[in-house]
């Protein structure tokens, strides 16, 4: 096997081996830090109003990585009595939630990629899905719906996603 030969295999292998684990991460390694939003990698923590969260906070309610914004889990946490509760009313409150979070973050229900629902009873999906549907007009993200046992706050359904930030 000649000079040649070798060295073009070794391109070609580095070349594949650098796309699968993305030319970024090869050249410069993401820390796990959080650092200035203007750094691409940095990871910001934000609260509600996306202010930067403290180290008290346990739970952040959005987290922005990489281009991608992450919202935990939102539920309706009704205060009103369990008679009135409805699951398209839980499902509105929820998603407003969740919305909002993602705006904080920097993105559109339109860029939100992929949503986890949990709900108490699996018979709340038609109502849920009404709802969710007119959340999403241009089409909605990859979505996986579980039931459970119970949820925080009484809740009937919780949602949490992945977005990505919107590019202006």
């Amino acid at each position: 096997m000649d000079f040649t030969s070798t060295r073009r295999t070794f391109a070609l292998r580095l070349g594949s081996i650098l796309s699968a684990i993305g030319v970024t991460s090869a050249v410069a390694p993401v820390r796990a830090t959080a650092q200035s939003s203007s750094d691409a990698n940095a990871i910001r923590k934000l609260n509600g109003e996306g202010k930067p969260g403290s180290e008290k906070d346990v739970i952040m309610p959005v987290i922005v990585h990489n281009g991608l914004i992450y919202v935990s889990g939102q539920g309706a946490h009704d205060t009103r009595d369990q008679k009135d509760w409805t699951i398209e009313s839980h499902t509105t409150n929820v998603l407003d939630k969740v919305k909002k979070l993602v705006e904080v973050g920097g993105g559109t229900m339109d860029t939100v990629l992929q949503a986890n629902v949990f709900l108490v009873k699996i018979e709340h999906w038609d109502g849920m899905h009404k709802v969710f549907a007119t959340y999403f007009p241009h089409g909605g993200p990859a979505r996986t719906t579980v039931a459970v046992a119970a949820l925080p706050g009484d809740s009937l359904v919780e949602i949490n996603c992945i977005a990505a930030v919107a590019h202006k």
